[in-house]
């Protein structure tokens, strides 16, 4: 406890770290309350409350402002969106491929064109969005055509708003601001429902089975914390080079490849996809005891089909996001460049393969342990933990936390460590998403 009191006093010491972080919980405040901002013309006691499906993870995500039919109700899941599309078009268009490769020029052509993309994504979004959740008796305008066009542009405003509080939070405070709205969101949510699972679901007689399901909550998040930090690193030697009077290179570093490269992404794509049966079947359930069969099992998310179907699916878009955001000949061909090699591996194709083949055999177990931590609520259901307190148990919700959280953490471990203070743990580093820097 003194350490902790003193790292919290070395962390405010620093007027530029201390300022960024009153920054930070500036704009996370204003992100909140714009949250429980009402649409004009909507009736908020008339909304039926939390939705379900994939409707209820957008809600988790945004904090509940997508069931209050608030002005942030899209929040920043289109410009989410956008990203994942433009990031998929840099792989299979050329002219975006030539923008990244022009550097900062290059990507501020992208993240104009994100922007853009941005709004039309918000105008789409909004049309099922005021149809999906919001009943007409909820309306209390009697012009519904002038309601539609004012919910749409001030849902499309909202979301650009939401994208600015993210980018300040960026420039302004503590970093990676797009994921801290997301990470506020889905934390802002926690208290509510461990407060329903403790008091009201488990109450006094069931204090030690509460116990026992906060203790399982603490091991997964550890489990998922090792998750985002194993690195399989690969050792890289640079030839010496005389350059007049001075000695360049000669030095061992590393490529840390990530057990898990691709994040989130594999379980948001199967998601998606997993409401694919549900949907087709119910075209067809009337006519076809197989449809409704498979409607109904497709629906339920505690059945094994259900769950088997799930890790399927999150396994193979592991392999194929991360076989589209790490190019091992690229990574070969910038060592070649740099005069760096493997040791005991010839420059070039051979160490492509060599670095391919170490990425394949360290990417199915991080997908497996990927897919475990995805269908972890399913089980945290079956076995008696209510719906709303089972989601933190795993899924995109806890890899969002656990990742933004390490991010953060590393941001203010390295402003103390470039104080010269000590760093927050007392062993090792703190390692994000994100790093990917040599060590020599």
């Amino acid at each position: 406890m003194k350490k902790f009191i003193q790292t919290i006093k070395n962390i405010f010491s620093i007027e530029e770290l201390r300022i960024r972080i009153l920054n930070t919980i500036g704009f996370l405040i204003i992100f909140r309350l714009g949250s429980f901002v009402v649409l004009p013309g909507v009736d908020p006691a008339q909304l039926t409350g939390d939705a379900g499906g994939i409707f209820g993870l957008l809600n988790t995500f945004l904090g509940g402002a997508f069931s209050r039919a608030s002005v942030f109700g899209l929040g920043i899941m289109p410009y989410i969106s956008a990203s994942i599309v433009l990031q998929l078009m840099t792989v299979a268009v050329p002219y975006f491929q030539k923008l990244q490769k022009e550097g900062d020029s290059g990507r501020k052509k992208i993240s104009q064109i994100t922007r853009v993309l941005t709004i039309f994504i918000c105008l789409a979004q909004s049309i099922g969005y005021l149809t999906a959740t919001i009943p007409s008796e909820a309306i209390v305008l009697e012009n519904q055509f002038l309601f539609q066009i004012s919910s749409m542009v001030i849902l499309t405003a909202g979301t650009i708003f939401c994208m600015w509080l993210g980018e300040k939070i960026t420039d302004k405070g503590i970093g990676n601001g797009i994921s801290m709205l997301i990470m506020i969101g889905i934390i802002s949510r926690l208290p509510a429902s461990l407060w329903y699972e403790v008091v009201e679901v488990k109450g006094l007689p069931g204090a030690l089975l509460s116990i026992l399901e906060l203790v399982a909550l603490f091991l997964v998040v550890m489990a998922t914390v090792a998750l985002v930090q194993a690195t399989r690193r690969i050792p890289v030697q640079y030839a010496k080079q005389v350059v007049g009077n001075k000695v360049y290179g000669g030095q061992r570093q590393y490529i840390p490849l990530k057990v898990n490269s691709s994040g989130v992404m594999p379980i948001i794509f199967a998601q998606s996809l997993m409401f694919l049966p549900a949907l087709l079947a119910g075209i067809w359930s009337q006519d076809s005891d197989i449809a409704q069969y498979i409607g109904t099992t497709f629906s339920d998310i505690q059945s094994w089909q259900y769950n088997l179907l799930f890790a399927t699916l999150i396994i193979l878009f592991t392999f194929f996001y991360t076989a589209i955001t790490i190019n091992p000949n690229q990574i070969a061909d910038d060592m070649k460049r740099n005069g760096g090699f493997v040791p005991g591996i010839k420059p070039g194709k051979q160490t492509s393969d060599f670095i391919d083949n170490v990425l394949t055999r360290i990417t199915l177990p991080g997908s497996v342990f990927l897919a475990v931590i995805a269908i972890l609520p399913a089980f945290a259901m079956m076995a008696g933990v209510s719906t709303t307190f089972a989601q933190f148990y795993g899924g995109t919700s806890l890899l969002i936390m656990v990742g933004v959280i390490l991010d953060t953490l590393q941001q203010i471990e390295s402003y103390l460590l470039m104080r010269h203070y000590e760093g927050m743990m007392k062993s090792g580093r703190v390692k994000g998403r994100t790093q990917n820097t040599a060590v020599a």
